[in-house]
């Protein structure tokens, strides 16, 4: 359950017109809080990340869930729950057993992982992604703009950069 506190600061972020995933970064930053005051573990910064996601979801915070093919189906479907209870559209029900199976497990997971040197490794993992799809886009685009000859000397212009980079 989110602090209240977390609750209005996402509210003020939706307000001043930040985007969804800014206003969740409240609920991941709280969870990291949480992890690092010692309440449970993650098993890694991504399942950190993601209970954070999940938590904004729930409350409301209109953050869809991924497309398909993006991620594991149960955990899309899991985003997708989420979602559909934070919007009113879902009735959520209490499972004790669960819940209290859950808290067990992630008291036992290390604390680690949200570290500044985790939490470093995962954005700069994350980077890399997001900058190598840009290039697969950028690739895709010069395949139709440009012709052979003119495609031939971008590749041999890029190898040349990376071989510079490389020393």
């Amino acid at each position: 359950m989110p602090r209240k506190q977390t609750i209005r600061k996402a509210r003020q972020d939706k307000r001043e017109g930040k985007s969804p995933s800014t206003q969740a970064g409240e609920f991941v930053h709280e969870e990291i809080d949480k992890i690092r005051r010692g309440k449970h573990g993650a098993r890694s910064t991504k399942q950190a990340i993601a209970i954070g996601l999940s938590e904004a979801r729930r409350a409301g915070v209109d953050l869809p869930p991924p497309r398909k093919g993006r991620m594991k189906q149960s955990t899309r479907r899991s985003a997708e729950y989420a979602y559909e209870a934070g919007q009113g559209k879902r009735k959520t029900r209490r499972r004790p057993r669960v819940s209290r199976a859950v808290k067990q497990v992630l008291k036992k997971e290390p604390r680690s992982t949200v570290s500044r040197r985790a939490l470093s490794r995962q954005a700069k993992r994350a980077a890399a992604r997001r900058s190598a799809e840009s290039r697969s886009a950028a690739a895709r685009k010069a395949s139709r703009t440009k012709g052979a000859k003119a495609r031939s000397a971008a590749a041999k212009k890029a190898a040349r950069t990376r071989a510079r980079r490389r020393r």
